[in-house]
């Protein structure tokens, strides 16, 4: 596959439209159809169902749509550094993250780095940790900022100085509300909405225990603001960290006890020669501490 087809592929799948994609590529409308066709020969798949009036990506084409997305980022970010290594450091640095209060810590550096180093932007990914990890070996991210438990083995790590408290988030209205702490006993009974990561589970399995077998668990997540809205609405209580601004008027946090605590980690591959921008930004997170 050329790059220059899939970046064809990538304008006919935002437009829907052939006509439309060739007159913004400047190429003929039968010129396109033929590349889209021997892209389809060479994949052996059907990317598009066709209609008079638009196209649409089938399941195949939808794939494609994201590894070509993907692998056109990743090309440009390696033009740009290439051809920038004399220059002022500048580009762009990738991160994911998680939904933590160690993104204040790394926001306070993001902040201290751009006043040295202005000409440099940072691409904030928000997801979970077998997310970010998926992202960074493929080079589409440069660093992921992952909550524990998460297995780190392949990874240069920088480990952050806050840990994050585990609690029940709830509505104002529940009789938890008014309580300083919960206990396994307190939650077994109480619909629960569970972090959808199997590392995550086996921890707060462990933090149960004899109770675990008899939770009720209607639904889990991987964003906690999404599951803020499940718990306003009423469908139960959230286990997740305290962060603080998403927690409004209608939602409490209530602590577990015995206290359950997770760290976060700043992470990057071993053994890779990174660019001297995202180096310099390493070494501007490890001199904080």
């Amino acid at each position: 596959m050329e790059l220059r087809v899939l970046k064809y592929f990538l304008i006919v799948a935002r437009e829907e439209n052939i006509t439309k994609a060739a007159a913004l590529l400047r190429i003929t409308q039968p010129t396109l159809s033929r590349q889209l066709m021997q892209l389809e020969k060479e994949l052996g798949v059907t990317l598009f169902r066709r209609s008079k009036h638009r196209i649409i990506l089938t399941e195949d084409g939808m794939l494609l749509k994201r590894r070509a997305q993907e692998m056109v980022s990743l090309s440009e970010k390696t033009i740009w550094e290439l051809s920038h290594k004399a220059e002022l450091l500048s580009g762009e640095i990738a991160i994911g993250c998680g939904e933590t209060r160690s993104m204040s810590f790394l926001s306070e550096r993001i902040k201290l780095f751009q006043r040295e180093c202005p000409l440099v932007q940072f691409s904030i990914y928000s997801a979970t940790a077998d997310d970010i990890k998926e992202r960074i070996e493929k080079g589409v991210l440069d660093l992921g900022l992952l909550m524990e438990p998460v297995d780190i083995g392949t990874y240069e790590f920088f480990r952050m100085p806050q840990k994050e408290r585990w609690g029940a988030l709830v509505r104002r209205d529940s009789p938890l509300a008014a309580r300083k702490s919960v206990s396994p006993e307190d939650l077994a009974a109480v619909p629960l909405l569970m972090a959808k990561r199997e590392l995550v589970k086996n921890e707060l399995a462990s933090w149960f225990g004899d109770y675990y077998e008899q939770l009720k668990i209607p639904a889990t997540y991987n964003l906690i603001v999404n599951a803020a809205m499940m718990v306003k609405s009423g469908i139960g209580a959230a286990l997740c960290f305290d962060l603080g601004a998403i927690y409004k008027e209608e939602l409490c946090f209530v602590p577990l006890e015995p206290v359950l605590e997770t760290g976060a980690v700043l992470v990057w591959k071993k053994n890779q020669i990174l660019s001297a921008t995202v180096s310099r930004f390493i070494k501007c997170v490890k001199n904080a501490m």
